[in-house]
C-alpha cells in the first residue's frame, strides 16, 4: 500500500471507537493487514517483541531500544501514537514498577493465528471453491474487467465537466450517488459537474483513489442497512486473497453478500452472472493492503513518451515503466503551448479541464493554456495550485531535468488569473443608463424591478446606472414604462387642448 493510500485508511481507522476495534481484531486477516501495511517499522518491531511476551513491556525498557537523539525520540513517539490510536497497545503498570504497555488481547490472538496458520478455522482469509469454474477466468480477464470498471468511474467524474471527452461506459446509479456523497461531483441526475475534491481525486494514484471511494462507502454503509465493521473486515479479507482464485460465497454474511454487488461495479470483485456461488477478487482487491500498483499497464498510467534524436533528425517512441509514464508526459513552453505525449483519453480529458486542446496525433496532443481555459477550470472549483501541481507531477523527464520544472512566467500567470477572479467578479450582461430627466424615482423603480427578477448585478446610484445579467424582461419593463408615459402625455395634451377651446 502506498503512503497516500495507507494514510487514507489509517486516518479512517484512527477515528473509530474502541468497541469497533474489538470486533475488527477478532479476524486474523484484519490484524495481519493492519500489522503489515499500516504500522511504521519501529511499531512492527514492538508488536513482534510483545506478541509472545507474558508480561507488559516497561516504558523504561523501550527507551533503551531507540537512540536518545531527537530522531529516535520522534520515531518512538510516532510508533506509540499509532499503536495506541489503533487500539493495538494500551498503557498499564508493570506490577509495582513504572508505566508499561500491553498488547490488545484480541489483536495478539488474531495476529498469532494469522502468522501460525490458525486463521483457517476462522475462514478469515476466504474459502477457495472446491470445484472448478465451468467458465475459465484468467488473470488477464480479471485485469481487463477491473480496468474497464474503474476507468468508467473516473471517466464519469471527468465527463461531468467535459461530456465531449467523457466515459467509456455507464456506471450503476448507486455508484453515481456514492460519488455525489463523496462530493466528487455535484448536481442532478441530468447535469453534474466536477468539484474541487473531484479533481483532487483524479490526480491521485489508483490505490489512493480506491481507498478514498471505499471510505465514502464505509461512511455511507449505515444508510444502506449495512454493518460498517463487517464491511471493513471484508475489505481487509479481500486484500489478503490470491489473484486468479475463485472463492466461495457460502461463508459470507448478509452484509458482505450485499457488498459484492457494489464491489462488482467498482471492479474490485468479478462474479459470473450465471454463478452466484463464487467470486474472484481482482487486482484492485488484492492490492488494497499491498504496495503493488492496482492497475498496471492501463490507460491510467501507460503512456508513450517520445525522444528526439537530434543527430539523425528522427523521432522514436519508447515505452517506459508505468510509474515513469504516469508522471512524465507533459511538455510546457513559455508561450503557454503544451505537448502531451499520451494516448490515454483520460489524460486528455483531464488536460481539457484547464487547457484548450488543439491538435491530436497518434502519440501526441497539442494544447494551449489560455485565460479562458483557466477561468473555466476555476469555475469548476479547480484551483491554480492544483493545476500547477498536476503539470509538475506529470512533467516530461526533459522538463524535470531543469530547475524550476515549469516556466515561471506560466506558473505566475496561472496564479494571477485566479487572483484576478478573487479580486474582482465579472458578469456578462448589460449596463443600463437611466435618462437624467426621469429623476431618482424612475431609477429606483427600475432597480427594484431588476432585483425582484433576480437579474440585478450592480447598481451605481450616483450616476443613475445599473448592471443586469439579462435584458429580455427589462426590455418589456421599459417598454411598459414608456407606453404609460406616452399615454399620460397624450392625456395631458388632450386635456390642455379642450381647455383652450372652451376659453375661446
Amino acid at each position: 500500500m502506498s503512503m497516500t493510500a495507507s494514510q487514507r485508511a489509517l486516518d479512517y481507522l484512527e477515528q473509530l471507537p474502541g468497541t469497533t476495534f474489538t470486533r475488527l481484531y477478532q479476524q486474523p486477516s484484519t490484524a495481519l493487514a493492519i500489522f503489515r501495511r499500516m504500522l511504521p517499522h519501529l511499531a512492527k518491531t514492538l508488536v513482534m517483541a510483545m506478541l509472545y511476551m507474558p508480561e507488559p513491556f516497561a516504558i523504561n525498557s523501550l527507551d533503551t531500544w531507540v537512540k536518545s537523539d531527537a530522531r529516535g525520540t520522534q520515531a518512538k513517539d510516532r510508533a506509540l501514537s499509532i499503536l495506541q490510536s489503533l487500539k493495538i497497545v494500551f498503557e498499564t503498570r508493570q506490577g509495582q514498577g513504572g508505566p508499561a504497555i500491553k498488547l490488545s488481547d484480541h489483536f495478539a490472538r488474531s495476529l498469532r493465528a494469522a502468522l501460525t496458520g490458525g486463521g483457517g478455522e476462522h475462514r478469515s482469509f476466504g474459502v477457495p471453491c472446491s470445484t472448478s469454474d465451468d467458465t475459465r477466468v484468467t488473470i488477464e480477464d480479471l485485469d481487463g474487467y477491473a480496468r474497464r470498471q474503474w476507468e468508467a468511474i473516473l471517466y464519469y467524474v471527468v465527463g461531468s465537466a467535459n461530456t465531449g471527452l467523457g466515459g467509456v461506459g455507464d456506471i450503476a446509479q448507486g455508484t453515481k450517488i456514492l460519488l455525489q456523497k463523496g462530493n466528487y461531483v455535484r448536481g442532478t441526475a441530468r447535469a453534474t459537474s466536477i468539484t474541487q475534491l473531484g479533481f483532487t481525486f483524479l490526480l491521485q494514484e489508483v490505490n489512493a483513489q480506491i481507498w478514498d471511494l471505499l471510505i465514502v462507502y464505509l461512511n455511507y454503509s449505515p444508510d444502506l442497512q449495512m454493518d460498517p465493521v463487517d464491511v471493513l473486515a471484508f475489505l481487509f479479507t479481500l486484500g489478503s486473497l490470491e489473484l486468479g482464485i475463485s472463492y466461495s460465497t457460502t461463508n459470507l454474511t448478509a452484509t458482505q453478500l450485499q457488498m459484492l454487488e457494489d464491489l462488482i461495479d467498482f471492479g474490485v470483485v468479478y462474479q459470473n452472472p450465471d454463478d452466484k456461488t463464487r467470486y474472484y477478487p481482482t487486482r484492485l482487491a488484492t492490492t488494497l493492503t499491498s504496495d503493488a500498483p492496482a492497475l498496471p499497464n492501463s490507460n491510467l498510467s501507460a503512456t508513450t513518451t517520445s525522444t528526439v534524436d537530434t543527430a539523425n533528425n528522427s523521432t522514436s517512441a519508447q515505452q517506459t515503466s508505468p510509474a515513469q509514464n504516469e508522471k512524465g508526459y507533459i511538455l510546457l513552453e513559455t508561450n503557454y503551448r503544451l505537448y502531451a505525449y499520451t494516448t490515454s483519453p483520460l489524460h486528455l480529458s483531464l488536460l481539457s479541464l484547464f487547457a484548450a486542446l488543439k491538435t491530436r496525433y497518434p502519440n501526441l496532443t497539442t494544447a494551449k493554456i489560455t485565460k479562458t481555459s483557466i477561468l473555466r477550470a476555476l469555475a469548476l472549483s479547480i484551483t491554480s495550485d492544483q493545476i500547477i501541481t498536476y503539470l509538475t507531477t506529470h512533467a516530461h523527464p526533459l522538463m524535470r531535468a531543469t530547475a524550476p520544472t515549469l516556466p515561471p512566467t506560466v506558473v505566475d500567470q496561472i496564479r494571477l488569473w485566479q487572483l484576478e477572479g478573487e479580486r474582482m467578479k465579472s458578469w456578462t450582461g448589460y449596463l443600463i443608463k437611466m435618462d437624467s430627466g426621469g429623476g431618482t424615482e424612475d431609477y429606483e423603480k427600475a432597480v427594484k424591478y431588476a432585483e425582484a427578477l433576480g437579474v440585478l448585478r450592480k447598481e451605481f446610484p450616483a450616476k443613475g446606472w445599473f448592471f443586469v445579467g439579462r435584458m429580455d424582461q427589462m426590455k418589456g419593463y421599459f417598454s411598459g414604462v414608456a407606453a404609460r408615459k406616452r399615454e399620460e402625455r397624450e392625456k395631458r395634451e388632450a386635456g390642455f387642448g379642450v381647455k383652450k377651446e372652451v376659453e375661446i
